[in-house]
C-alpha cells in the first residue's frame, strides 16, 4: 500500500531525541514511517516500537519494516502509549516522538473524508471505526455543534455556520465533504470567503471532534512521560495553536518546582522539577522545508527531558 506523507521536521525532531545506540525508542504516531526510519538510522542494537491507529498506516509500516527485528508494531491509539507498550512487555523508554494531527495520506485519500476540495462521504475518522463527523453533524444541536466549531476550529462564525448545518439538514442528512463544504460557505459573511476556504476550520474543529485528539493528546504526553527513563526525551510536532498551548503548557508543568508563595522562608511544597525544557521557543521549519512542502508551514516542534 502506498502512503504518501512528506515528514516534518524530520532531522530536527529526531535531533531533538539525542539517540542512544542501543536505546528503546517509540514513534506514537508512525504514519509511512519516516520519522520511524530515522530513528532507526540512529540506532544498533536499539528497539523502536512503532504506533498508529490508523490500518493503512500500520500496514506501510508493517511492510516497511518487516526485515529490521529492532522494530516492533502495535496498532493502537497514542493517547494510550503506556497501556500499549506496556502490555508488550515495555517499562521505559528513552525517547518518544509524536507528530501529532492529520498526515499527507488521510488527507490526499479522498475516500476517507479529511479534505474539503474533494467530494467524499463525511467521515474523517483517523482509527476508520467509531463515531463519523456526519454522524456529528447530523445528530448535535445548535448549541453543541456551535461549541465544537468555535473551541476547536477557533471559528469567529461557529454560531452561524451550526445554524445553517441545522437547518439544512432538516430536508435530508448532510453525508458528503463537498455538502457540508458548500453549507458552511453560504453560512459566513462574503468577504470571509476570500480570505482562504471558509470551510477550513469547521472541518479542523470536527477532525478534532471525531477522533478525540485533544483529550489523546493530553493522556499520550503524560503515558509517553512517565514511561521515559531518567534523560529520556519527548520531541513533539504540532500543527496548530490549540496542540501547541497544550505541549508547552504540559512540559512548562512538568519543569515546573517549588511553588510556594513568594514570601516562604522555606519551601514547604517539596515540589521538584521533574522535566528540562529544551527548547525554551518552538522549533519552526527552515524556509526551504516550507517551499517544498507548504503543509509544514504550521508545524512546532517541543522538546523536554526527563530529570
Amino acid at each position: 500500500m502506498e502512503f504518501s506523507h512528506i515528514t516534518v521536521l524530520l532531522k530536527e525532531a529526531v535531533d531533538g531525541l539525542n539517540v542512544h545506540p542501543d536505546g528503546i525508542y517509540a514513534d506514537g504516531t508512525a504514519g509511512g514511517g519516516g520519522h520511524s526510519a530515522e530513528i532507526l538510522s540512529r540506532i544498533d542494537t536499539g528497539t523502536l516500537y512503532c504506533i498508529d491507529r490508523d490500518p493503512d498506516a500500520i500496514a506501510v509500516v508493517t511492510e516497511r519494516f518487516s526485515s529490521d527485528s529492532r522494530v516492533h508494531i502495535v496498532k493502537g491509539n497514542f493517547g494510550n502509549i503506556a497501556s500499549l507498550l506496556r502490555d508488550e512487555g515495555v517499562s521505559g523508554l528513552d525517547g518518544v516522538l509524536l507528530d501529532i494531527g492529520v498526515s499527507s495520506h488521510q488527507l490526499d485519500e479522498r475516500s476517507r473524508g479529511f479534505s474539503y476540495h474533494d467530494e467524499a462521504p463525511l467521515d474523517m475518522r483517523m482509527s476508520q471505526s467509531g463515531m463519523t463527523a456526519a454522524d456529528l453533524v447530523n445528530s448535535l444541536d445548535v448549541s453543541e455543534l456551535s461549541r465544537i466549531i468555535s473551541l476547536y476550529g477557533e471559528e469567529k462564525y461557529a454560531y452561524s455556520i451550526a445554524k445553517g448545518i441545522v437547518r439544512y439538514r432538516e430536508d435530508k442528512p448532510i453525508q458528503t465533504t463537498t455538502e457540508l463544504a458548500e453549507i458552511i460557505k453560504e453560512n459566513v459573511p462574503q468577504r470571509v470567503r476570500r480570505d482562504g476556504h471558509p470551510a477550513r476550520k469547521t472541518f479542523q474543529a470536527l477532525r478534532i471532534a471525531v477522533n478525540r485528539e485533544l483529550d489523546e493528546l493530553e493522556s499520550g504526553l503524560e503515558g509517553a512521560f512517565e514511561l521515559l527513563n531518567k534523560g529520556g526525551r519527548l520531541s513533539v510536532i504540532t500543527f496548530h495553536s490549540l496542540e501547541d498551548r497544550i505541549v508547552k503548557q504540559f512540559m512548562s508543568a512538568k519543569a515546573q518546582g517549588c511553588t510556594c508563595p513568594k514570601d516562604f522562608p522555606v519551601c514547604v511544597c517539596g515540589k521538584k522539577p521533574r522535566a528540562k525544557v529544551i527548547t525554551r521557543k518552538p522549533v519552526y521549519p527552515s524556509e526551504h522545508e516550507t517551499e517544498a512542502n507548504p503543509r509544514a508551514r504550521s508545524a512546532k516542534l517541543r522538546i523536554c527531558e526527563k530529570l
